[in-house]
């Protein structure tokens, strides 16, 4: 399968609730959604992803659910996001089984060496890019050469810039050259209002920095 570009995350927190954020989304053209109830349990979670999926599906975008994959499997989401104090990777894999799409997240090389050995992710997200207040117990921001050789290590294993990324780094972040990016504060805590605005200014900004290179930001 071959994995939108733009990985667009729903936060806690906002006037607008996970579904509304989700809605908005995907009438602004987002491909892949991930659901990050962080203050939810399973059975509420479960409740947003059947209430979020006709909308994905008439969208032709991919929902993913952070961290319960119980949730993800029993309301018939696309996948699951599982950072490392989750559930391990090959354990998601064997309860998924086949035809369910598992990210995982990497922070450093030895994350991504990982990544690659387990044999069962479909993509990572690697970072953090810069500081972001979505997160709790953020790793160390990665320097360009912890990019570098992270992403060599991944080889052909998506990847998606993740961490505070914004507008403005669109072009730095590019230059990395990961497979994509993953966004919340920029398109949805950003004027959450004009989370349509937000999301179709990065999209149209994220194909003009393609092809760049370090030597060109």
């Amino acid at each position: 399968m071959r994995l939108p570009s733009i990985q667009c995350l729903t936060t806690d927190g906002l006037a607008r609730s996970h579904a509304e954020q989700a809605r908005a989304l995907c009438e602004a053209g987002a491909k892949m959604i991930q659901l990050r109830m962080k203050q939810a349990r399973t059975p509420e979670i479960e409740n947003v992803v059947r209430d979020c999926l006709p909308v994905c599906r008439e969208a032709d975008c991919l929902l993913i659910v952070n961290d319960d994959i119980e949730a993800a499997l029993e309301a018939g989401a696309d996948g699951v996001h599982l950072g490392k104090k989750d559930l391990p990777w090959v354990s998601a894999r064997k309860l998924a089984g086949s035809g369910f799409l598992i990210g995982g997240t990497v922070n450093c090389l030895e994350d991504a060496k990982l990544a690659v050995s387990c044999g069962v992710l479909d993509y990572v997200g690697v970072g953090p890019y810069r500081f972001t207040r979505t997160k709790e117990c953020l790793a160390d921001l990665l320097r360009v050469e912890d990019w570098q050789a992270i992403l060599l290590e991944l080889g052909d294993l998506p990847s998606y810039a993740i961490g505070g990324i914004g507008l403005e780094d669109l072009a730095s972040v590019s230059a990395l050259r990961p497979n994509g990016v993953a966004v919340c504060s920029s398109v949805v805590c950003d004027e959450p209002n004009k989370i349509i605005e937000n999301y179709q200014s990065l999209a149209i900004a994220w194909e003009q920095t393609k092809g760049m290179n370090l030597c060109e930001i």
